[in-house]
């Protein structure tokens, strides 16, 4: 159900958090609630952007198409997230592409909203700071894992981040299933050499597979792996 700003849990984890009830009411009152299906795209590279997108519920993929024409993942944005906040203050096209991981429930916030807390609350101002700075880090770590990491450290890692940040099933797999060019694209290689790793991850008892469910079974050597072990 569609809820007010201002009693959203949501808000807590984002610079939202710094508004003052008034400008929690004047959000509420010009937000749009959107639903959007596995697949769909929240925005594409170079739009120019009407506002940010809250995610209540659900994952997005960010992602950066590259010369050659295939996709690179650089963050997965889940609830409390907020996309597009760069695009919009810096007044540019967006750099990503937002896609929905799954069928996921957001709040889009218009533009003007954002800018006129930004010149009025400072505390607001300082917490979109902060977010951005903490995205600016998680990029920095992509670029060195990226250039010093093997492919199979890197999908090591992407399996115990996906365990520790979404959790698994009763069954023991991955909450979040992401398909094996998601997977390929969130590494940065060919979607055959990502199904060739996890065919050999799952030979030596690192994880286990049904389908495109995923399942971490012995998280101690896939760190070991990552470590350089």
């Amino acid at each position: 159900m569609e809820s007010r700003c201002e009693n959203c849990i949501v808000r807590q984890f984002n610079s939202l958090r710094a508004m003052n009830k008034e400008e929690l009411k004047k959000v509420s009152d010009s937000k749009v609630y959107k639903k959007i299906k596995k697949g769909e795209a929240l925005f594409q590279e170079g739009e120019k952007l009407d506002g940010i997108f809250c995610v209540r519920d659900g994952v997005s993929k960010l992602s950066k198409l590259s010369a050659n024409g295939k996709d690179q993942i650089v963050k997965l944005a889940s609830k409390g997230e907020v996309i597009g906040q760069r695009s919009v203050i810096a007044e540019e096209s967006t750099n990503l592409s937002a896609v929905a991981v799954n069928d996921m429930e957001v709040c889009f916030i218009p533009k003007d909203i954002i800018s006129n807390t930004l010149n009025t609350n400072p505390n607001f101002a300082v917490e979109v700071l902060r977010h951005m700075a903490h995205d600016l880090k998680e990029a920095d770590d992509v670029i060195v894992n990226m250039s010093q990491k093997t492919v199979k450290q890197r999908m090591a890692e992407a399996f115990l981040y996906l365990k520790n940040n979404y959790g698994e099933t009763e069954d023991g797999f991955l909450t979040l299933t992401l398909s094996r060019e998601d997977y390929a694209n969130v590494v940065g290689t060919a979607t055959e050499s990502c199904i060739r790793i996890i065919s050999e991850f799952k030979k030596k008892g690192f994880i286990k597979t049904s389908g495109k469910q995923i399942g971490v079974t012995n998280e101690k050597q896939l760190q070991d792996l990552i470590d350089g072990f």
